[in-house]
């Protein structure tokens, strides 16, 4: 049964300062309760896997995880802070759930590997482990809408728990009885690849850490800075416009998604998906779809910072050249490392749980940029590594 302690995260308050200055305001964050637990799930070999034209399957197994994970925080009316990172995603899960997660996220990596012949890591690691090992876990709420609020976690904390549950001698104990059954409901992949807005004409996905984590406030603060100096406000970087959204109703798009939930195609649902799909093509032709749709936009889960910044954003060739300018300065002076993928379109694969208010869509730049970016980044840390072994 839930208790007092699974309602941390849905009981802090939800700042709605600007960004750069919430960052570098450590009162407005808390250290996560040591009985949480750290999970993640991660695509192993999801670089060869985009590379080979998987991508749309890697995003989609990501938010499949994500959407088991949320099913069952909403059932327990519990609030997860989660975190989508194109091939995998992380989560800080209290007690209460936390079996009830893992059974259904080890059933989930069983299917991926069956439908899919990917093999989807999952691990965790208790808060208390990462504190005990001298790491940080500090968390606040923010959010720059109406209706869509993220979590913001500084320290590396989630880069210990990644590194461990990563390493090849992490052994996962004590959860080896899978679910039965995953619950998936909700889980949509409608729209067809979105060409960047008007005015705009390209789309970054970047990635950025402190190279120095107990700087990390400090420089991240001036990272977002310099976004909103060089590509103005987060709406106006937003890579997702309501005119550029092309609703897909191909047998084999809803064909893909619907194995993705239920393991294989079944006719019956995949015509009655066809028609819901034709009825949703007419519904956003309406006042309340098209109220759905501008939510859509607000509700775009564009900007990640889980210990290091992720974000996808739209503007101009010139707009970028001017931001690689600022990075590599940052970068040159020891602040950060950062690796950045351009593409011409974004993806988003979404969770519906109700067209009224209750939907989060996930966004990544296409031909898999989070997971380009990240192989990019990771080639930079080899090398910083190198630099020091050889000093």
């Amino acid at each position: 049964m839930p208790n007092i302690e699974d309602h941390f995260y849905s009981n802090l308050p939800i700042n709605k300062i600007p960004l750069y200055q919430l960052l570098i305001k450590n009162e407005l964050f808390k250290g996560v309760p040591a009985d949480w637990q750290v999970i993640i799930t991660d695509i192993k070999s999801s670089t060869a896997a985009v590379n080979a034209g998987q991508h749309e399957n890697v995003n989609l197994i990501a938010t499949g995880s994500i959407v088991a994970v949320l099913n069952i925080a909403f059932k327990a009316n519990i609030a997860v802070p989660f975190f989508f990172g194109g091939d995998g995603a992380t989560f800080i899960v209290p007690p209460g759930i936390v079996n009830e997660v893992m059974k259904s996220l080890l059933k989930y990596k069983d299917t991926t590997l069956e439908n899919f012949n990917l093999e989807l890591r999952v691990g965790i690691i208790p808060v208390e482990e990462i504190y005990t090992h001298n790491h940080h876990l500090q968390i606040s709420r923010f959010s720059s809408s109406e209706t869509f609020s993220i979590p913001i976690v500084l320290g590396d904390g989630l880069a210990y728990a990644e590194k461990m549950i990563k390493g090849d001698d992490y052994l996962l104990s004590g959860h080896d009885t899978a679910s039965e059954e995953i619950d998936l409901s909700g889980m949509q992949c409608r729209w067809d690849k979105i060409e960047p807005p008007e005015n705009s004409e390209e789309i970054v996905t970047l990635i950025v850490i402190a190279q120095n984590y107990r700087q990390q406030a400090k420089v991240f603060s001036k990272v977002i800075q310099n976004l909103d100096l060089i590509y103005g406000s987060p709406e106006k970087r937003q890579p997702i416009s309501v005119s550029k959204l092309i609703f897909r109703t191909s047998f084999n798009s809803l064909g893909k998604e619907m194995k993705h939930r239920l393991g294989k195609i079944k006719i019956f649902e995949l015509i009655k998906s066809w028609f819901i799909n034709i009825y949703g093509y007419i519904y956003f032709r309406t006042e309340r779809g098209r109220n759905y749709l501008k939510q859509l936009v607000d509700m775009s889960d564009t900007l990640v910072i889980d210990g290091r910044i992720n974000t996808v954003i739209t503007g101009t060739a010139h707009q970028r050249l001017a931001l690689q300018k600022t990075l590599d300065t940052l970068e040159n002076q020891n602040e950060i490392l950062y690796a950045l993928y351009v593409s011409g379109e974004s993806i988003m694969s979404c969770y519906v749980r109700d067209l009224e208010d209750d939907h989060i869509h996930f966004v990544d730049g296409a031909e898999g940029g989070y997971t380009q970016a990240a192989g990019i980044l990771k080639q930079k840390i080899r090398e910083q590594l190198k630099k020091t072994d050889n000093i």
